[in-house]
């Protein structure tokens, strides 16, 4: 009897346990041709997109995930980090509100196997390493000089390099050899200013830079002439001894810058002397609320008892909330 014979006599007979074991004997059906090469076609195309995404991220296209413990700074620094404490407190604030929106830039470090080296975004990269987080970037291959282009363009973005770090870098870079067009690039400045910040960075010692610090009010006209003032005789002893007051620390930036160049100009301390006036607060009816003295380290703010004891009190209770608003509206300026 045949298989197919058999078959039927089973669908007509209810079926049979022989019958099952039969069929259960049958081969395999195989799937069709057409079938496997659509598999086929599925896995060959994801394996493309996989193969795009890697050289994507290769070509630095794509932002990956680093630990920021992995990364160095730039070879060519641009700008002086220990005053940027606000700017990174205020990243992390955004950092941790927000996430990062916007990538840093590195490149694979060229003698440091499995590190890295930041282009640009260094505060960025401090405020993950603060938080504990995983820093976004972009990963390049980059020689030195489309480093220095690449931290160039990035600055002359955000138009926040002060006059002084814009002079500093552009010594930076003549130090370690690159070209002086180059540095125009990267600056994005003509010959005869490259030449000016230079003249600056040369003729300001380290030391007094670094005492005075970033100086954003201060610009070109004033550094030249601390650097003619330099020129005389003794004026750079005059200068060195007034930023060893104990006061010229808890100066604002452009002040010290003031207080230097007076120095340097007349031997004289100037306003370190001179404790700064308060700042009054009013009323809309012109009545004194509060002042604010500046002395040392200490921000005091004085309410008269007599008057306004209870606002005194209200504003204690107020101030943790005020504080959290600044704070949240606090700038958060990206490198």
């Amino acid at each position: 009897m045949s298989k197919r014979t058999q078959s039927i006599r089973s669908l007509f007979a209810g079926g049979t346990e022989d019958a099952s074991a039969d069929e259960a004997r049958q081969p395999i059906q195989r799937v069709a041709s057409g079938a496997v090469r659509s598999l086929k076609d599925t896995f060959s195309e994801v394996e493309r997109d996989y193969e795009e995404l890697k050289q994507q991220v290769a070509n630095g296209a794509l932002p990956v995930e680093l630990d920021p413990g992995l990364l160095d700074p730039s070879p060519f620094a641009d700008r002086f980090v220990d005053q940027d404490l606000t700017a990174v407190e205020a990243l992390k604030i955004s950092l941790t509100e927000h996430g990062q929106e916007i990538p840093i830039l590195v490149r694979v470090h060229p003698t440091a196997p499995g590190r890295y080296q930041i282009a640009y975004g260094h505060r960025r990269a401090r405020a993950a390493s603060e938080l504990g987080i995983a820093v976004k970037a972009y990963v390049r291959e980059l020689d030195d000089d489309r480093l220095v282009v690449a931290q160039g363009v990035e600055n002359s973005a955000r138009e926040d390099l002060t006059f002084i770090e814009r002079a500093m870098f552009a010594l930076k870079l003549e130090d370690s050899g690159i070209q002086r067009s180059l540095i125009q690039t990267a600056l994005s400045v003509d010959r005869q200013e490259a030449q000016k910040l230079l003249s600056v960075a040369r003729g300001v010692p380290r030391s007094l830079i670094d005492a005075i610090g970033r100086a954003p009010k201060i610009g070109r006209p004033r550094w030249l002439d601390l650097v003619e003032s330099l020129k005389v005789a003794g004026a750079e002893k005059k200068a060195r001894k007034a930023t060893e007051d104990k006061a010229f620390a808890h100066k604002d930036t452009d002040d010290r810058f003031s207080v230097v160049l007076r120095a340097a100009k007349t031997g004289e301390l100037g306003s370190l002397a001179t404790p700064e006036a308060p700042a009054v607060a009013q009323s809309s009816d012109g009545k004194q609320i509060a002042t604010l003295s500046l002395t040392g380290k200490l921000c005091k703010i004085q309410i008269n008892r007599e008057q306004d004891e209870a606002f005194a009190s209200y504003l204690m209770e107020r101030l943790p909330e005020l504080y959290a608003n600044f704070r949240s509206n606090a700038p958060s300026t990206e490198d």
